[in-house]
């Protein structure tokens, strides 16, 4: 495109739009994604047990059914778009699954709706509004403002959001692509009483997550004291929400918060407060299951490479975001990986 064209382009941009607006305040424009079906030895799903929402289809309450939990907002919501699409294609029975979509009270429940329903006119899913008030109180600012953001926080309010009757629910964070089928990672053992269930990387400096003055603090330091407590990335999660509902996690989590508040404890945002509940606690889970960290850190957001061995999913967790870096003209290596999961339909593309 010639820069006279580019300046004429812009010029009518202001005129129709005089005031600035942000990235965050359009909502983007999604290529139709193909149906997919299931294969012939998919389960039969069991209607479900939801007495007090006739309502709704069987899916939604079906123990057989792929829960998955996803947060869903126009900043990421191209992410978003991507995850889905690559849960969907490379699952064996992917009308077996369901998708419980978190969406702010401040953001446009609707719109967000019809996106999703164009791209995925066959996709049974669910968007539910996060009252964020209850949470912003307890916010501490962390190290990236990105961090701060109330949304991030629904993963802790899951067995509030979503009905009784949805018992195990893959969270999944917006950043990331699934090259395995998610019923394996659904089908984690989670035994007798744990709540949840993630990759742990034990060989990181756990002690680094929390402040000097907490590791001073004469009790709070014993908190761990009696288990190997390993970080844990909350991006991909496997969470029993009914244990979760009778241990009142989510109680557990924002006592942690409050404490933030009257003393800091911690620097990143969501993270710490499920560590200091769950850390030592969990099943783990393959680290094929979560190939973090492809977004750089929380500062340059740099190029990585994976981790060794089997991969199953990706994630850019970090700064950098693939389609943040191919739009810049600036991928990583990896980024690639992710672009062919990307549904973005550009204005000036030409239908084929």
């Amino acid at each position: 495109m010639s820069q006279h064209l580019l300046l004429i382009l812009l010029s009518l941009l202001f005129i129709v739009f005089p005031n600035p607006i942000s990235a965050s305040q359009i909502i983007q424009k999604f290529k139709e994604a193909p149906q997919f079906y299931n294969s012939a030895d998919c389960p039969i799903l069991d209607p479900g047990d939801d007495d007090d929402d006739v309502s709704a289809k069987p899916i939604f309450c079906s123990r057989r059914a792929v829960h998955v939990a996803m947060t869903l907002d126009t900043a990421y919501i191209r992410g978003s778009v991507a995850a889905v699409l690559s849960v969907l294609q490379h699952s064996s029975c992917p009308e077996n699954i369901v998708f419980h979509f978190v969406a702010s009270a401040s953001a446009d429940a609707s719109s967000l709706r019809s996106t999703v329903s164009a791209s995925f006119p066959y996709l049974e899913f669910k968007v539910y509004v996060f009252n964020v008030s209850s949470v912003s109180r307890l916010i501490s600012s962390s190290i990236r403002s990105a961090l701060d953001c109330p949304l991030n926080y629904a993963r802790s309010y899951l067995a509030d959001l979503l009905p009784p009757c949805v018992r195990r629910v893959v969270y999944l964070d917006s950043d990331l692509i699934l090259v395995d089928d998610i019923a394996k990672l659904a089908a984690t053992d989670l035994g007798r009483d744990t709540v949840l269930a993630a990759p742990e990387y034990c060989n990181a400096n756990f002690t680094s997550y929390f402040t000097s003055a907490f590791w001073s603090n004469p009790t709070l330091s014993l908190t761990f004291a009696d288990r190997k407590a390993c970080y844990f990335n909350t991006g991909v999660m496997v969470i029993d929400l009914s244990r979760w509902r009778e241990g009142e996690y989510t109680t557990r989590i924002e006592d942690w918060m409050a404490m933030q508040k009257r003393m800091r404890i911690y620097e990143l945002g969501s993270l710490p407060p499920f560590l200091l509940v769950f850390a030592g606690l969990i099943k783990p889970v393959n680290h094929r299951w979560n190939q973090h960290g492809l977004g750089g850190d929380n500062f340059r957001g740099l190029c990585r490479d994976l981790h060794p061995g089997p991969v199953s999913l990706l994630h850019w967790s970090g700064k950098g975001k693939p389609w943040d870096r191919l739009d810049a003209g600036r991928p990583c290596p990896l980024d690639a990986l992710w672009s062919p999961y990307d549904l973005l339909q550009t204005p000036f593309a030409l239908d084929s």
